[in-house]
């Protein structure tokens, strides 16, 4: 079954109430943490059930590059700060689940850029990253980022980049560049730094994407 079929089916479902999906965390291999932002995913899910009403599950599963687990889940997060490598077979199985009606969300823990960007060409040799304008529906579900990208976790100086890979009119792929969206899901604390406002804004973000996989 695609994708779109069982993102319809879990929305008529999560009507009843029933927690009938789960969001998942990408292992991948090259050596890089792709177990990094420990407490991200639980607290995005805590967010989402309770301000966009959805029945997610409140752990998160961890599924690999390359497995038909993958179509089990409308919402992918791919995060870290080291070496990704994906072989033939675990590019195209993760072309097919994007195809297929699945959303990858990757999330730049910094440190990840040269090599995600060179993974993704073999899943989409066709395609490029273009970043999206403020105006782009991402930014424009539930709560609304009339600047785009919000800028969460400090590195460098450098300005918030959201990119995508867009297939068929839709972002099958949404790369969070500088930005560190998913420190901000993080449990409130894990970084001295990242203040309770800027929390918040970062869950905003994440219900916005959770809210457009579910939704386009």
């Amino acid at each position: 079954m695609k994708i779109r079929a069982l993102l319809f089916l879990w929305v008529l479902l999560s009507s009843f109430g029933m927690p009938t999906y789960k969001m998942a965390k990408l292992k991948y291999n090259g050596g890089g943490d792709w177990y990094a932002n420990r407490t991200a995913l639980p607290n995005l899910i805590d967010f989402c059930n309770k301000n966009l009403k959805t029945n997610f599950a409140a752990q998160e599963d961890i599924v690999e590059v390359g497995s038909k687990d993958i179509f089990n889940y409308p919402f992918v997060y791919l995060t870290g700060h080291g070496n990704v490598v994906f072989s033939g077979a675990e590019a195209n199985n993760l072309r097919k689940y994007l195809t297929g009606g699945g959303f990858l969300h990757i999330d730049d823990n910094y440190g990840l850029d040269k090599f995600i960007r060179i993974e993704m060409k073999k899943v989409f040799p066709e395609l490029s990253f273009t970043e999206l304008p403020a105006n782009h529906s991402i930014y424009n579900q539930k709560f609304k980022f009339p600047n785009g990208l919000p800028k969460i976790h400090e590195h460098d100086g450098k300005p918030a980049k959201g990119y995508a890979l867009i297939w068929e009119g839709r972002v099958v792929c949404y790369y969070t560049f500088e930005c560190d969206l998913g420190n901000g899901w993080e449990d409130f604390g894990t970084y001295p730094d990242d203040t309770q406002e800027k929390r918040t804004t970062a869950l905003k973000m994440g219900a916005n994407l959770i809210q457009y996989a579910l939704t386009q």
